[in-house]
């Protein structure tokens, strides 16, 4: 069953900065919803303690993963929920994303939350999201 997905933007600032204000998915038939990612390695150590980038590319890296055992890429990521201790430190580095994003050529919906802290210590960053196919 393809997949049809249509950006719902009412304002267009944010399609600027790589996400739709909403999605609407038609004819889907699998949802992924992907746990929290962060710098972690294969083998669950956190990795990169303060390295904002370098924690956010683990991290897209790690969401990537769970898309492909999956069978999905990030083509199919249709919502992505950003959580970080640091919201104007990660803005610096947002770039990281943005571009892993649009290489793929998906703006899913986004929210940023700036947190007290992740559930692992040292952790900036964690994605969540979900994807259809």
């Amino acid at each position: 069953m393809a997949v049809e997905r249509t950006a719902v933007n009412p304002v267009t600032w944010s399609v600027e900065m790589g996400f739709n204000q909403g999605e609407v998915v038609a004819g889907h038939a699998r949802t992924l919803y992907i746990s929290g990612q962060t710098a972690m390695s294969a083998d669950g150590k956190p990795q990169h303690d303060g390295d904002m980038a370098a924690q956010l590319t683990l991290s897209i890296d790690n969401v990537e993963g769970v898309l492909g055992a999956a069978g999905m890429s990030l083509a199919n990521l249709v919502r992505l929920n950003v959580y970080t201790t640091d919201v104007d430190l990660l803005f610096q580095h947002y770039g990281v994303l943005a571009a892993r994003l649009g290489a793929a050529g998906v703006a899913p919906t986004t929210t940023m939350l700036g947190v007290t802290r992740l559930a692992i210590p040292g952790q900036m960053v964690e994605l969540e999201g979900t994807a259809v196919a």
